[in-house]
């Protein structure tokens, strides 16, 4: 029994127990020891505590053989069974039935082993006495003395399934014997300690796991610096500098980096970056501004008028508007986007007519970005060309209704059910025919059904519930911008949102300034523009703003131009990212390669006839010729652009723009070619026509001549080749191939043809002849060909 006691070194009271049965009578003097013995053993059990808790985690047989604790599935089974009736003991606190339990408890403490190995039996009586704590691996051995007096609480407790009521307070007793329930206090809380270590270890084991998967993300605008880097991570530099040496980079402090090579630099560092645009506060300010539905009102619909090249477009838009347009535009084609307002006694509409050609593709796709409503005009005399799918596809991408006008129904060939067909093919199917997109017949020319369609229209535009807030800072899109001699630097605004008036400050994409002056489709100044309506801007500072690009109107001329110059400095920072980088053994195989530039600076009158320019020339690219556009621009050309021609070999390319008098001098002295040019399929021919020039010329190898070897002989001089000829000819001082089985063995010249005993320069089909060769390792059977290389100016077409 001693050394049963010694095992449980927290547990003193075991020992004390027996005493107590002996002397029933002094209770009170018992108490009162009992009261001052846990003051004593307190602070001592405390420290014998933490071994126990290292004996918990000490595997099972061994625990058993000492005798400690019982195996782990009977005490989960007896816990369970307290927890189970804890609620039900709350009426009546457990600390007022022990005493009558721990009166027997001396008689079942001399045999803890045997109460280790028979609990499973005792467990059910015993749940109800003895609701046990979380841990119940240490006051095991009291709980078999509990189990006799528990016999007056039946299983109807047990039925109770909730194990949720703290176990903590019912533990307090059991953690002490009977007698000194007052002071069970001191070491419960230190008790349920001892279970958590194994948590808390677990615990502590999986926080570096987490931390060493997880990495701190940071962002960066496209490319970023040596010294950006370590400044965002917090490393020195050098550190930086020697892992990008050991991912072969090198790479100086102040040298930007590739996205690939910073990823990888930061994530070996515990970082993730990630490359994103920078937007500032005010940009975000802009864009968080949300209308409230009360403050929306109904707006004229933005109509854009789309189709094949001289199917009516234009001429459409003129009917409707009764002007005349399409004279002015070169060629009859339309060169620009125009937007106008068309005003009818049941509304407004903005029609905005793009270009046909294809070169406008870009202008095309932003028309359609801008729109509401797209007019698709096919005519009915030629049906559905390429570019009616295009602004089809255009349209569906934009997301944006379709109404198709068949033009030209006057004429004789006109077939509007075929065209009805060929479009079902694209996905609209008439509503006549069940579909849901709208059909309407008209005559641009002779003005037929133009009301209908302008109904249509606005029949389309209230099933869409088009409405925008008036009373708010404008917001709208730049669909041109132009360098105009007289007023300088205009653009084409189409304000989708808000009102812009004049005097307030904007921003434009890279551009900014303050509104001087807002001019209609009419001509005529006025003092703001509403939701839908297009105007002409005045006021712009600084370069023009690009087509495409957004407007908004700020507090004041200075925020605008903090923002257009951090938009600049991102725009830089883009532009190199997409720099092609040459090296020195780049450019050796560019040389090797025979790569050939062709320079062009191009000036045009708008900056979307730049972009459609650049786009249609880029195509031309071939991988043994490339365009390299130099500069393009806005407005006339001037002596910087012609010094700039001057000094790299370029070409001036003028698109309804010309050239100012004192570079027109330079240029003539300097022998600099320019071009003008007012139809943009001009253009695209002399580009391509200079650049067929810079092509290398196609060698075309021509057989003119084939002979057999029949005979091989040799003489006092050489070898010589005894041939029939079976094709053509064979020439003195000509280059032929010797094939044999198929095979090419060499080449040679023919350095002498003998017709018997004379020499001749050529001998022809169905005769024999000796040949001499510079070539001497020839046979019998091989094939001798006579091989003229021509030279065949190469065409732009079979260069790419």
């Amino acid at each position: 029994m001693d050394k049963e006691n010694k095992k449980l070194p927290g547990d003193k009271t075991n020992s004390a127990a027996p005493k107590k049965v002996g002397a029933p009578k002094s209770k009170k003097t018992a108490d009162a020891k009992s009261a001052k013995k846990p003051a004593k053993t307190s602070k001592k059990d405390i420290k014998p505590q933490a071994p126990e808790v290292r004996r918990v985690a000490m595997s099972k047989e061994s625990l058993r053989e000492k005798g400690s604790i019982t195996p782990p599935g009977i005490h989960l089974v007896d816990a369970f069974s307290r927890l189970k009736t804890s609620r039900t003991q709350r009426e009546a606190p457990a600390v007022t039935r022990l005493p009558a339990g721990g009166i027997q408890t001396p008689k079942a403490a001399p045999k803890p082993p045997i109460a280790a190995t028979k609990p499973a039996q005792a467990a059910p009586s015993a749940a109800a006495s003895a609701p046990a704590a979380p841990p119940p691996k240490q006051i095991s051995p009291a709980r078999p003395a509990a189990v006799a007096p528990p016999a007056a609480k039946p299983s109807p407790p047990v039925k109770q399934s909730p194990a949720r009521p703290a176990p903590a307070t019912p533990a307090k007793p059991q953690v002490q014997t009977p007698p000194a329930t007052p002071k069970t206090a001191a070491p419960a809380p230190t008790r349920p300690k001892s279970t958590p270590p194994s948590a808390t270890v677990h615990s502590k084991g999986a926080v570096p796991a987490a931390t060493e998967h997880a990495l701190k993300t940071f962002k960066v605008s496209t490319q970023i610096t040596v010294r950006e880097l370590a400044e965002k991570m917090e490393v020195k530099v050098n550190d930086v500098i020697k892992k990008l040496m050991s991912m072969g980079v090198f790479a100086t402090i102040n040298q930007r980096l590739e996205p690939e090579a910073a990823s990888l630099a930061a994530h070996d560092f515990g970082f993730e970056i990630q490359i994103a645009p920078m937007e500032m506060e005010e940009e975000l300010a802009l864009k968080a501004a949300v209308d409230k539905p009360e403050q929306l009102k109904p707006r004229p619909p933005v109509v854009t008028i789309m189709g094949h090249v001289d199917h009516g477009k234009t001429s459409l838009l003129d009917a409707i508007r009764s002007a005349r347009v399409a004279e002015r535009e070169a060629g009859g084609i339309t060169q620009h986007i125009g937007a106008y307002q068309v005003r009818i006694p049941k509304g407004e509409i903005t029609f905005l007519d793009t270009p046909g050609h294809e070169a406008f593709t870009a202008m095309r796709a932003r028309g359609a970005k801008v729109t509401d409503v797209v007019v698709l005009v096919v005519s009915a005399a030629d049906g559905v060309m390429p570019q009616t799918v295009e602004a089809i596809d255009h349209a569906k991408a934009a997301g944006v209704s379709i109404v198709v006008a068949v033009n030209k129904i006057d004429l004789p060939t006109a077939q509007p059910q075929k065209i009805r067909q060929e479009l079902t093919a694209h996905g609209l199917q008439p509503e006549e025919w069940g579909g849901k997109t709208i059909f309407v017949d008209v005559s641009a020319k002779k003005r037929l059904h133009l009301d209908k369609l302008l109904e249509m229209l606005l029949l389309q535009s209230e099933v869409m519930e088009l409405k925008a807030n008036p009373d708010r800072p404008g917001i709208g899109i730049i669909l041109e911008a132009r360098l105009d001699p007289r007023r300088g630097p205009l653009a084409t605004l189409l304000v989708q949102n808000g009102t812009v008036k004049v005097g307030q400050s904007f921003v434009a994409g890279l551009s900014y300034g303050k509104v001087k002056a807002l001019v209609n489709d009419k001509s005529e100044r006025i003092l703001l523009a509403g939701p839908s309506t297009p105007v002409e801007l005045l006021g712009i500072s600084g370069e023009l703003p690009q087509a495409g690009d957004t407007f908004n109107i700020v507090q004041g001329e200075r925020q605008a131009r903090e923002i257009a110059e951090k938009r600049r400095l991102i725009h830089r920072e883009e532009a190199f990212a997409h720099k092609k980088h040459v090296s020195l053994v780049g450019l050796k195989s560019e040389i090797e390669k025979g790569a050939k530039d062709l320079n062009i600076i191009l000036k045009a009158d708008v900056q979307g006839s730049v972009q459609a320019i650049q786009d249609l020339l880029g195509k031309l690219t071939t991988p043994e010729i490339s365009i390299r556009m130099l500069h393009a621009g806005v407005g006339n050309a001037s002596e910087s652009d012609v010094l700039l021609a001057g000094a790299s070999n370029a070409i001036i390319v003028l698109f309804h723009v010309g050239i100012e008098p004192r570079a027109q001098e330079v240029a003539d002295r300097a022998g600099v070619e320019v071009r003008r040019y007012e139809i943009i399929y001009e253009i695209q021919a002399d580009v391509k026509a200079a650049m067929e020039g810079l092509l290398e010329p196609e060698i075309v190898e021509i057989v003119s001549g084939r002979a057999e070897v029949r005979q091989v002989f040799s003489t006092r001089a050489a070898k010589v080749a005894g041939c029939y000829i079976r094709e053509g000819k064979i020439a003195r001082g000509g280059t032929v191939r010797l094939t044999r089985a198929g095979q090419v063995v060499g080449e040679a010249k023919v350095e002498s043809l003998k017709r018997f005993k004379d020499d001749v320069s050529e001998v022809e089909k169905g005769l024999e002849c000796g040949i001499v060769l510079s070539f001497k390792d020839f046979q019998v059977g091989d094939l001798v060909e006579l091989v003229v290389k021509e030279k065949h100016t190469r065409r732009l077409e079979s260069a790419s």
